[in-house]
């Protein structure tokens, strides 16, 4: 049996700030029993819900030098769907109201996770053939196992894989004071290791350290080679383009499916989606106060509202949309200068926009059922979740041709009818804007194409059945069969 650990920052249903959780709660699930022990290794934060904290069981405690003084270290477990989830345990990090508080602070505390990580395997009696890392969180961990780790025995052997999920985030601190927190030794602190400038950079130590390298798209791994898309790390995926891969994301397709959704008003299928979708459309309308009509087309946006997500763009072009015959529904929380956008847009167009500043995967669902389109025109998405969701309801994306959006996303054809929705590529308001009308002009002029198209979206398998073979065929490459 093949041991696979998987360590992040996040993981559904404990903990979610965004699409990283999802993930870390879906493919462990997964991945197939008969070859693979799977364990999942995140932070015991306080504010997990005590639904689940009380299902947890302590295994193991002690003490452990870490900047400068003893620090307690347990491990609380719980077993869930085949899988074990073990929780690294410490209130002076983990404790507060949200996963990430001051960046510092953050720092010092994701320094103490990676070097606990290891620390507890023993204790676990659970030596990994590969520990699976997610995002600059957990990019010491590679780190520390092919250095401080190195010589003792139970280490020697284990593999690790350094997956980028969002590139733009990378853990970046005085290189000297993290040299000081983490207890590696300055001397790794060289622009070929772990020095960006002259800070530290804890996804960079992972990215030089780590046996192999994902991405969570092909698209993505290739534009994060450009100096446009690198982010000052491009340099490092040129270099290691052989143990280098982009591997697409999935969604849970059972949380995730029209026909048996808990969460929205009417169900539908493939078969009924029309009339399901025109239930739904009203029922939100009602619901947010826009005016009740079933024919006009609906456009959702549920999404942090930042420039990485097309916002600019949006904003941009919002006055021309709205002289169209549309109703948008925004659901999501970010900058204030978007936020306010927005809010005056719903003032200005009262029953026809309709914006909600905060996340409820309630209205979230009911979003995807009732839309007609979804719009994400991002600047960069390195997989996008959404538009996987979108396409599983039968609303059609509105993407930018970049990173996941570009690979899960057929754009529509007017001439021969083909697509799963509509895309564009260059980062620009007036080709949005062409777009968008694109967009409507087939849903008024040709509903029964539009239908066909969202049928055919619906159609679309984003399991994370099928990115699971392409993970486990990875494993085995590793290990050896």
């Amino acid at each position: 049996m093949k041991k696979i650990l998987f360590t992040a920052s996040e993981c559904v249903p404990f903990i979610k700030t965004g699409g990283l959780a999802d993930v870390i709660g879906s493919l462990p699930a997964v991945l197939d029993r008969e070859k693979f022990e799977v364990r999942v290794m995140i932070p015991a934060y306080t504010i997990i819900p005590e639904q689940y904290r009380s299902e947890m069981k302590t295994v193991c405690y002690f003490q452990s030098f870490f900047n400068g003084r003893d620090r307690y270290v347990g491990v609380k477990e719980l077993v869930r769907d085949s899988v074990i989830y073990d929780f690294i345990d410490n209130e002076e990090y983990f404790g507060g109201s949200y996963p990430y508080t001051d960046y510092y602070y953050d720092i010092e505390k994701f320094c103490f996770f990676c070097k606990a990580v290891l620390s507890v395997l023993p204790s676990l009696g659970f030596r990994p053939d590969i520990i699976h890392c997610n995002d600059w969180h957990t990019g010491l961990i590679p780190v520390y196992l092919k250095t401080e780790f190195a010589a003792d025995p139970f280490y020697q052997g284990i593999k690790s894989i350094m997956t980028v999920h969002n590139l733009k985030f990378q853990g970046l601190f005085n290189a000297k004071v993290m040299s000081q927190i983490s207890g590696l030794p300055i001397e790794l602190f060289t622009i070929d290791k772990l020095l960006t400038y002259e800070d530290g950079n804890m996804l960079k130590g992972g990215l030089v350290y780590a046996d192999k390298i994902t991405t969570v798209s092909e698209t993505y791994a290739e534009e994060i080679k450009t100096p446009e898309y690198g982010e000052g790390l491009d340099g490092i995926f040129r270099a290691r383009w052989h143990e280098f891969r982009g591997i697409v994301n999935g969604i849970d397709d059972v949380v995730f499916d029209p026909a048996t959704d808990s969460l929205i008003p009417h169900r539908y299928t493939r078969r009924t989606m029309l009339t399901g979708k025109t239930k739904n459309k009203l029922s939100l309308q009602k619901k947010l106060g826009l005016e009740q009509d079933d024919s006009v087309m609906m456009m959702g946006i549920v999404s942090r509202l930042t420039e990485q997500k097309g916002m600019e763009l949006i904003s941009r072009v919002l006055p021309e949309l709205m002289a169209s015959r549309v109703q948008l529904v925004v659901l999501g929380t970010g900058e204030a200068h978007y936020e306010n956008v927005f809010r005056s847009a719903a003032q200005a167009y009262p029953g026809r926009l309709s914006a909600n500043f905060t996340y409820s995967e309630e209205i979230s669902h009911q979003i995807y059922a009732a839309s007609d389109a979804f719009l994400m025109p991002s600047r960069f998405e390195p997989c996008g979740l959404s538009q996987l969701i979108a396409l599983r309801y039968g609303s059609l994306p509105i993407v930018r041709e970049t990173g996941g959006l570009k690979d899960t996303v057929i754009p529509y054809n007017q001439y021969t009818g083909e697509g799963t929705g509509f895309s564009f590529l260059f980062y620009d308001s007036a080709v949005l804007l062409d777009i968008l009308r694109s967009a409507l002009k087939t849903y008024y002029e040709n509903r029964k194409g539009y239908a066909k198209l969202q049928r055919r979206a619906m159609d679309q398998d984003f399991s994370w059945a099928a990115s699971a073979k392409v993970y486990e065929e990875m494993y085995d490459e590793m290990i050896g069969e």
